[in-house]
């Protein structure tokens, strides 16, 4: 059978997925979700034996339905290739413990490759199944590693063009020249003199904004988007929870049936959504833990019921994760809200008017499959230094911030079964805040000057995304205020 997809503010909208995934975002402001949560479809036992592009297969195929096997598997083998450095694409690590799901082997070095390598062709083909006839200007915000992930997937890919914003200030030196440094006749990347929140909350503007849509339209263009409001992220992002416990099956660390715990680093949400859709499809997941850093709002609201923007915006060495408003947690809201349409677009419009909403206590209930923490900058260095130093096992902050919250978190609640930590970005992204966490006289030199000594320290070879950003000139130089964004994507698209 076929599975429609719905808006979260509107659940009589319908759309196939391949709309879905062209249209980024519902015309109301919404996310689409599935009309259901499929089944996994495959016995437990057989994970074990299957790689990676079979399992994202498996998993896929529950959710694109109006995708052919054969366009799907395609779309597959186009993406999980030789741009990733290792066969398993994600393999799993264990040190001190835990399992590290190390999600940063693709060509940007950070765990958005998983999804956005596939979705070009996702969309590419989306636009020929529904005989699209305009130009797809994929529009997109980073908090510093979609940005270069959308880039790197989208360049050149006929019939698309794409345009990064990206906050000034807030993302680290490699993060930057990443960016400013991509290759493409189709890609322009802009810096907001702004932080995240202020980038990404322009781009939604932009999304709903009609006399845009209609001076694009008469261009023979139209947005989509690349962030993980875009279910052609979201799916994806299942798949490699699901080959994790796999990997796990296969090396007889677990038997089939046994419950696992889904450690998170997160910002946007749509990383731990992946693993909550993934248990709703059956798999044996006992916690999903949310792992936050000073930028807490979403520990608070797993506290409290409270999610309240209305705080000071801070820039933390783990700056993929420094946001406060976290899109994709409107569609877990439409979850425990039973699938409530009017009771999500009633608390979406008190976050925009007010800045904040709060969930009642039914919702509270249904949101006891998390578990949440928070890791202080200190607590950040301090267990990358902890784990290296007990098992010589290199982690950046963000995967710093969910080892540690895990490792909380086991030892108040006596967590039973194995804990998966994503790790979601190459140290190499990080590497002064990496060094310096290591030891100290690391602080005070230059960023781009300590790569070659994280390759000496670490034992692992320099990934070909730094080898490039190291000889690669600057090619993108513009700059604008949040409220400009509008006019900037009018004079680079020429309209």
């Amino acid at each position: 059978m076929d599975l429609y997809y719905q808006s979260t503010r509107d659940s009589s909208l319908r759309v196939t997925a391949s709309q879905a995934v062209l249209q980024g975002l519902a015309p109301d402001g919404g996310l689409f979700v599935p009309g259901k949560i499929p089944e996994l479809g495959v016995e437990l036992p057989r994970l074990a034996s299957m790689t990676y592009q079979e399992t994202a297969l498996a998993v896929m195929k529950q959710f694109l339905t109006d995708y052919t096997e054969e366009e799907l598997k395609d779309c597959i083998r186009k993406a999980y290739d030789d741009k990733f450095d290792t066969e398993a694409v994600a393999p799993l690590a264990k040190a001190g413990g835990f399992y590290y799901l190390e999600l940063f082997h693709g060509p940007t070095i950070a765990f958005k490759d998983m999804a956005l390598s596939i979705l070009p062709h996702l969309m590419t083909r989306a636009a020929e199944k529904n005989h699209l006839d305009k130009e797809i200007v994929i529009l997109t915000a980073t908090s510093g590693d979609t940005g270069k992930a959308a880039m790197a997937g989208f360049a050149d890919v006929p019939g698309t063009r794409i345009i990064v914003f990206y906050p000034r200030d807030g993302v680290s030196q490699v993060q930057k020249l990443q960016m400013v440094t991509q290759k493409g006749a189709n890609v322009d990347v802009v810096a907001v003199t702004g932080n995240f929140d202020d980038a990404q909350s322009g781009v939604k503007a932009l999304f709903r904004d009609k006399d845009l849509a209609a001076e694009m339209a008469a261009a023979g263009r139209q947005f989509s988007s690349a962030n993980s409001i875009n279910i052609g992220r979201l799916v994806p992002q299942i798949v490699y929870y699901v080959y994790a416990y796999g990997r796990l099956l296969e090396n007889e660390e677990i038997q089939a049936g046994d419950k696992i715990n889904i450690v998170v680093p997160t910002g946007n949400f749509g990383n731990i959504l992946a693993a909550y859709y993934a248990k709703q499809m059956g798999l044996p997941i006992d916690r999903l833990i949310c792992a936050s850093n000073d930028n807490k709002v979403l520990f608070d609201f797993f506290q409290t019921g409270v999610y309240d923007r209305n705080r000071q915006f801070l820039l933390t060495i783990s700056p993929s994760m420094d946001i406060l408003i976290s899109s994709n947690l409107e569609r877990l809201l439409y979850e425990i809200t039973g699938r409530d349409d009017e009771e999500t677009l009633r608390r979406m419009e008190e976050l925009r008017d007010a800045g904040r909403y709060e969930i009642s206590g039914e919702m509270r209930k249904r949101l006891h499959d998390f578990r949440a923490g928070y890791a202080t900058e200190e607590e950040t260095c301090t267990q990358i230094r902890k784990v290296w130093e007990k098992t010589s096992y290199l982690i950046d902050p963000h995967t710093a911030v969910a080892s540690k919250v895990c490792e909380e978190i086991r030892a108040e609640e006596e967590l039973e079964g194995v804990c998966v930590v994503a790790s979601t970005a190459s140290p190499y992204k990080f590497v002064k805040s990496v060094l310096s966490a290591v030891d100290r006289h690391y602080k005070d030199r230059e960023e781009l000057d300590l790569i070659p000594e994280l390759e000496k320290i670490s034992g692992v070879e320099m990934p070909r995304a730094i080898r490039e950003i190291l000889t690669e000139s600057p090619r993108h130089r513009l700059e604008c205020a949040p409220a400009e964004m509008k006019e900037t994507v009018r004079r680079i698209l020429g309209i």
